[in-house]
């Protein structure tokens, strides 16, 4: 999954801070081979969403311990798209 979330310039920070659970809680997750937030370079109140799962079930077995309820009350609006690749190579 790639995308991302809006929120107010001004609280960019401090979500991304409150969000630090997630990230390790998502890492830990059996299943997740990567699972990164990070602030957008060029857009202040961006926010970029990349998740690497093995599975859709494991992917199904985090998606309940996201974001608490004052997270999700700072988003503005939020753009993610699941892909399903079939097969991938690492450039070097």
């Amino acid at each position: 999954m790639s995308g991302h979330v809006l929120v107010e310039p001004g609280d960019r920070a401090a979500y991304l801070e409150g969000c630090t659970d997630v990230v390790e809680r998502a890492r830990a997750t059996p299943g997740c081979l990567d699972f990164a937030l990070s602030p957008d370079l060029l857009d202040p109140g961006r926010v970029n969403v990349l998740e690497r799962w093995s599975s859709r079930e494991a992917v199904e077995e985090f998606r309940g311990s996201g974001v608490s309820a004052g997270q999700a009350a700072v988003i503005r609006s939020a753009v993610v798209t699941e892909h399903e690749v079939t097969a991938e190579r690492r450039l070097s």
